[in-house]
């Protein structure tokens, strides 16, 4: 397997904050604006980007919560292995609310449409936006686009996206991981 560095934990800070910018230049105050992060790792993203909303944007009021999509995949009885459910908080109701959907990595754009089937067990939001902080724009099964990009990638074949941070795995950093075909 061959690893290349993506982004860096700057290169990778400097995104978030843009991300930060670009949700404060359109939902201002975010008096109707939730802030969801995707089970399992777009909470990572969502909480590094409420943190600095709350930190240098003093936006201390935010709804925010987490989605488990586990059940609401369309794929969730293929494997072989019986999956285990992450946690959903919301303690909210969407109702009339702009939701914001917070995922690391959009691919095949499936876990974005479990996440739009799942949200409606908590009200009809007004509506929904989705932050992702990788595209892998090629690779798209549904048509579901992002509305706030940290960055495309343009991952063929069998590379893979892998987004590392701190409190999960030692370090912020973004990877494209591909096979090597000579060690097969």
């Amino acid at each position: 397997m061959s690893r290349k560095v993506l982004l860096d934990s700057n290169q990778l800070d400097i995104i978030l904050h843009r991300l930060a910018c670009q949700l404060v230049e359109k939902h201002t105050n975010f008096e109707d604006t939730v802030l969801i992060g995707i089970q399992p790792r777009g909470i990572y993203v969502a909480e590094r980007i409420i943190s600095i909303l709350k930190d240098e944007y003093g936006l201390d009021h935010l709804k925010t919560g987490q989605l488990d999509i586990t059940f609401y995949r369309d794929d969730f009885r293929r494997g072989e292995k019986p999956l285990e459910a992450n946690k959903t908080r919301i303690d909210f109701v969407v109702e009339d609310k702009n939701v914001i959907f917070i995922d690391d990595v959009l691919y095949t754009g499936r876990s974005i449409r479990a996440a739009l089937t799942a949200i409606q067990s908590f009200g009809r939001p007004l509506e929904i936006e989705l932050l992702s902080l990788i595209d892998r724009r090629f690779s798209r099964h549904l048509p579901i686009q992002p509305d706030y990009t940290g960055r495309q990638v343009d991952a063929i074949n069998d590379e893979k996206v892998k987004v590392s941070w701190k409190e999960q795995d030692g370090e912020d950093a973004v990877y494209l991981i591909a096979k090597d075909l000579d060690h097969e």
